[in-house]
């Protein structure tokens, strides 16, 4: 992975062209804007950096094409929700910290507020028919994070040594998969990273406006680090803190894609037995149906918590906590990506960590979505021929969601007459 993004990422290098100092603007102008975009923004964060270029940069010309590209490129370098944290910045650079706040809110409580009433109606999906839809929700679920495993594989593994990092990574997990074994193989694929990935190639960064200093952006910086390290720390199971912890870790480890938060929620959801297997991956699949942030199904999984505070309070906490952290380090990291991205050993690193990545994401497919999903040679047809929806025939996920549902559906009533 190089500083800059690729196609599928953002404005190619032949596309920037320079533009004037766009003015300053408003909080309620960045608001009504993202508003906009947490309506109508489907399909994902790769699609979600194409609605903002073409609300945000071509219309309204918040920054220009070069400038986007390299906040793309800082957030692709970072972990954290890509498209969420690309937002913040162009919601920062508009309208200072307001701004930047305005963006986070508009785009996320759509998509949040769903999840939320979708959790709160789920005790009344019992019915048969109801429970085949929800299995549906999960066949999507194995379709949709296929389909990003495959793409990350060929984007972010193009060579036969990060090809290996991520076999390895995978067959690792597998085995014994807890948060302290996912942690330990992201540092080995950085550590791989320098020692392999040779040829990446680093690239000069852009400077941005920004209303704090460098010395306020290392302090930002620091929370992150401090905040970090005491989300690591053992907590009373049943305390909120210990929610806002589980949350947080899973947040500041999400490299290369929305999709890897779910072996991350996961370890730190289900296996603590707050959340059994059946809901989390009908949260997920729900998830695939709406605009907005992937990581919106915070708000999903901590209104369902068990055993620890739930409901409202649970929703908001995990939903501040998973998306905190990938903030903090974006607009620490600000001030600095202008020599960041010149540093080749930094980009090589990034290399290994995304190719780790790629292989935690294939072990999750594995397991828990193909072995809480796929449970008879017709789960599988219907898990191919979504995948094959969304990767060949480009399908909106939208469609791709009704296939499954009627065809789970479809086969129950097949069944029973």
């Amino acid at each position: 992975m190089t500083g800059a993004p690729d196609a599928e990422h953002g404005p190619s290098e032949t596309a920037q062209r320079a533009s004037p100092t766009p003015q300053r603007g408003t909080p309620g102008e960045v608001f009504a804007a993202f508003l906009r975009l947490g309506l109508t923004s489907f399909g994902g964060p790769i699609a979600h950096l194409g609605y903002f270029h073409r609300e945000l940069i071509a219309r309204r010309r918040w920054v220009d094409d070069a400038h986007y590209a390299q906040l793309v490129a800082l957030c692709q370098f970072l972990p954290g929700p890509v498209s969420s944290q690309v937002g913040f910045a162009l919601g920062m650079i508009r309208a200072g910290w307001p701004g930047a706040l305005a963006a986070f809110f508009a785009f996320t409580l759509p998509s949040a507020m769903l999840l939320f009433a979708f959790a709160a109606v789920l005790p009344a999906l019992e019915t048969p028919l109801a429970q085949e839809a929800m299995h549906g929700l999960k066949l999507v679920a194995v379709a949709v994070v296929a389909q990003g495993l495959w793409t990350m594989f060929r984007r972010l593994t193009p060579d036969l040594a990060r090809q290996i990092i991520a076999a390895a990574s995978a067959a690792v997990i597998l085995v014994g998969g807890n948060a302290l074994v996912q942690i330990a193989v992201v540092a080995a694929g950085a550590l791989l990273g320098l020692a392999v990935c040779r040829n990446v190639v680093a690239t000069g960064g852009a400077s941005f406006e920004l209303p704090y200093s460098r010395r306020f952006g290392a302090l930002l910086l620091v929370a992150f680090t401090v905040l970090l390290a005491a989300a690591l720390l053992p907590h009373d199971p049943f305390s909120l803190a210990a929610v806002a912890a589980a949350f947080y870790r899973a947040g500041s480890l999400v490299f290369g894609g929305a999709h890897v938060v779910l072996p991350l929620l996961e370890e730190f959801v289900v296996r603590p037995g707050w959340l059994d297997t059946h809901e989390f991956l009908a949260g997920y699949g729900a998830a695939q149906a709406i605009p907005g942030p992937m990581f919106s199904v915070a708000m999903f999984l901590g209104t369902r918590l068990q055993g620890v505070p739930g409901g409202l309070t649970g929703a908001s906490v995990s939903l501040v906590s998973i998306f905190l952290p990938g903030f903090l380090l974006l607009a620490g990291a600000l001030p600095f990506w202008q020599r960041l991205a010149s540093y080749h050993a930094a980009l090589r690193a990034l290399a290994g960590v995304n190719a780790a990545v790629v292989g935690l994401l294939a072990a999750a497919l594995y397991d828990p979505l193909w072995t809480g999903a796929v449970l008879d040679p017709f789960d599988f047809v219907i898990a191919a021929s979504a995948f094959a929806l969304l990767a060949a025939a480009r399908t909106p996920v939208l469609l791709v969601i009704a296939w499954c549902v009627l065809l789970s559906v479809a086969q129950a009533l097949l069944w029973s007459t």
